[in-house]
Order: structure tokens, then sequence, then C-alpha cells
């Protein structure tokens, strides 16, 4: 089975910066900075967990994350409080993430069921509450560790409706969509993504468009102009993202460019420095 994951992850990696081992203890209020998402890991303690108008009470030890920037507000016990460990998580990409888009506003899971995670977060909670060296630059992998688990969990749960988690989670089409991340600038075709995920042309297309939300052409496209945005941050020349990502030109690909984004890449990049 191709690893739906793998070139998601090399284009788009997420990266996690700790702020809080502890006790977190009656009301805290945590502002959205309008830059990063954030995973808590609740060890202990009934957390009641308030976003937007949504409110969640959380009774055993579980997993939060908040892939996008969002105000959320925990409530705990004011005197046993609840033991978390909480990071900032940066998607590379930032809104244009495909990962971070792609989730719901908030993940929760028991850490009982992320399978596999066991002794990743035995270990991380066991650095997280020693004084040890090197421990934060430990937590920090072994919470991109985490993010990866659920990742796949996700996947494999099919709990994610819609989208592109979705889609990877379908026998069929996720290697359409593998191919694709893999192999931007090949010249696809219905027919040849079709083919790649054994299924006729119209039940394939179909298909994509009932489970991704978009039709493959579409997706192909978005796919393309989030490289090339990635490839605008590192100062590489239009030419050459072009040739790349898969467009003969660069009007080619400025046309499809604005027509994602709504923007020139020249605009895009002066307003994403």
């Amino acid at each position: 089975m191709a690893d739906r994951l793998a070139a998601l992850m090399v284009h788009f990696p997420v990266s996690a910066q700790v702020f809080n081992a502890g006790a977190l203890c009656g009301i805290n209020t945590l502002q959205s900075d309008g830059v990063h998402g954030q995973l808590h890991l609740v060890r202990s303690g009934a957390v009641e967990v308030r976003y937007g108008r949504e409110t969640l009470q959380v009774e055993r030890p579980s997993l939060l994350l908040f892939p996008r920037p969002l105000t959320h507000r925990f409530i705990t016990d004011p005197e046993r409080g609840a033991d978390m460990v909480c990071a900032n998580l940066s998607f590379q990409g930032g809104t244009g993430n495909p990962i971070a888009s792609a989730l719901p506003d908030l993940v929760c899971l028991p850490l009982a069921a992320i399978d596999g995670a066991e002794p990743v977060l035995a270990l991380l909670f066991e650095e997280a509450f020693e004084e040890r060296c090197g421990r934060v630059a430990l937590v920090e992998r072994l919470f991109e560790v985490v993010m990866i688990q659920v990742l796949r969990q996700l996947m494999e749960s099919g709990d994610v409706q819609g989208g592109l988690l979705s889609g990877l989670s379908h026998p069929r089409l996720r290697n359409a969509l593998v191919a694709i991340h893999e192999a931007p600038a090949q010249e696809w075709t219905l027919d040849e993504l079709a083919n790649v995920a054994g299924m006729s042309r119209s039940v394939f297309a179909t298909t994509f468009r009932e489970t991704v939300g978009t039709t493959p052409g579409q997706y192909l496209q978005g796919w393309r102009v989030r490289l090339a945005q990635k490839a605008l941050r590192r100062g590489r020349s239009l030419k050459v993202i072009a040739i790349e990502v898969g467009y003969g030109s660069e009007a080619a690909l400025s046309r499809a460019f604005k027509a994602q984004s709504g923007q020139s890449p020249r605009q895009w990049k002066a307003s994403h420095p």
C-alpha cells in the first residue's frame, strides 16, 4: 500500500513548540495568535473545553488537537486541576497547509484509542514532567510523532468525513491522491488517475467529487498551487516553479494561481512575506 502521508509530510511538515507541562487549575483561556494550532495532551483530571459556541467534557486521558488558530478555554478543578502537556503547532504553509485545512476545528481522541501511541506517550509524559537535559527538544519531537499517529488513526478509522483525509481513507481514491502528491508535474488526465485508482472513469470522477468535495482536476490544481506558494516563499523564480509543478509557462501558472487563490503570484508573495 502506498504511503499516504509521506509526500504530505515532506512538503508540508508540522513542528511543535512546548509551552506547558504541568497542572492547569481553574479557568485558563488560550488566545489565538492567528498563526499556530495547538495540541494538548491530558494525562489526568477532568477538563471542560469551550471553543466558539461549543462545549466538550473530557473525563479521561485524551488528546485535544486544534489544527488552526482558535481561541479556546479550559475549565478544571481550581485545586486539583488537570495534568496537561501543551504545544503550539506550526504547519508549514500556514492556512494553505493541506493537512491543517483538512481537519475539523477540534479533534478529541482518548489516548488509549490511538493505535501504537502508548510507548510514545509514556516517554513524552516521563520527559515532560522531569527536569532532564534536552527534555524540551525531545518532547517537541515526540509531539510531532504523535501528530503523525493521530493522522494515521483518523485515516484508518475513517472518522473524518469529507476532504483530503476522507479521500486518503478510501481504499481506491488514496492511490490517485498519492500519485498526484508524488508527481504533481505529470500531465495527469482523468483516465490516467482513474486507472491508478483501479476504477472506471465515470465512477472515479463521481466518487472523488463526493468523497473529497472537489473534482480531480480542481484538486490537482490546488496541490500544484500550494507547492508553488511554498516555492515562492523560498524565493524561487516563477519560471522554474512553473516547470516544477507541471505548468508549461509562467502565464499558465499565473492563471491557475489566480483561479485558486484570487491573487496573482506577485500579489500573493507581497501579502505573504
